[in-house]
């Protein structure tokens, strides 16, 4: 476990927010992934996590998309969001996770993220916007863009959580406008694809994130062959607090809003910046 916020001893400081992110490699099982994110989630629980964030596709993953996708994708409140609010409910903790979701009049499927909270449900949904278009792949066949709209944040240990998604790392805009919206801490699924020089610019982009808004990431990546792994939470000052390798795992740190205050007395770049995002 890694800490940000601590006393002498190493315990956390009361002001300060257990984040978890969960790294594991979901298959083409659905009752097999959720018992996966239940151990996993118990694990980051019990570890000392409030909220436990875990990678995109977690509802349904093949390397290669293809018409399956479609029919194992769900509505929102499907099995799967069910399964996480109960989930969140016993635990008493928030989690987050990306899922396929059913479009109505689509042949392709949404890349969603949801948010849920213990006795509310789900609390913030994220739509992919930036396809996976690159590096050889074609994301864009089998999953259609979400629609620009405003980023949706929820709550949690006094701190605001906004949400997006793996390929979006790779557009700062993404990012600024949650920040825009108020996030302290940006949730990040991901099946970040193993290859070339991958690894190094998902720690580049990660932590560039973290840093140019002044807010913490937490990114929660695929477990290999197929993804990188490296699942990581960031600080405001670009520190890497905790990181898992390549194994499945759940690693913890803890955020507040007293270190961001302090690295943003020291950095106010938010504050000093002459441009605005707006979609073109």
């Amino acid at each position: 476990m890694s800490h940000d916020a601590s006393d002498a001893a190493g315990a956390p400081a009361e002001s300060a927010f257990g984040v978890a992110v969960a790294q594991f490699a979901p298959g083409d099982d659905l009752a097999a992934n959720l018992a996966e994110i239940t151990r996993l989630a118990e694990l980051a629980v019990a570890r000392g996590a409030g909220i436990v964030v875990f990678p995109e596709y977690s509802s349904h993953f093949t390397p290669t998309a293809d018409a399956a996708w479609v029919t194992a994708s769900e509505p929102v409140d499907g099995v799967f969001t069910r399964a996480l609010a109960e989930l969140s409910d016993r635990l008493g903790a928030h989690l987050v996770a990306g899922m396929i979701e059913r479009v109505e009049g689509e042949d392709r499927v949404s890349n969603t993220v949801v948010a849920v909270a213990p006795s509310e449900g789900v609390v913030a949904v994220y739509r992919k916007l930036h396809l996976y278009d690159a590096f050889g792949q074609l994301e864009s066949e089998w999953v259609a863009p979400g629609a620009v709209e405003d980023p949706e944040t929820f709550e949690a240990g006094g701190l605001t959580f906004g949400l997006q998604t793996c390929y979006d790392a790779r557009f700062p805009e993404v990012t600024r406008r949650i920040v825009d919206s108020g996030a302290d801490v940006v949730c990040m699924p991901a099946e970040w694809v193993r290859g070339p020089l991958k690894e190094a610019h998902w720690r580049v982009l990660t932590t560039a994130r973290a840093l140019e808004n002044t807010v913490y990431v937490a990114a929660a990546d695929h477990a290999p062959p197929v993804g990188a792994g490296n699942s990581m939470i960031v600080d405001p000052m670009g520190v890497e607090l905790a990181t898992i390798g390549e194994t499945t795992d759940v690693a913890v740190a803890w955020v507040s809003a007293e270190r961001i205050a302090s690295v943003r007395r020291v950095n106010p770049a938010l504050r000093l910046r002459r441009f605005g995002v707006v979609p073109r």
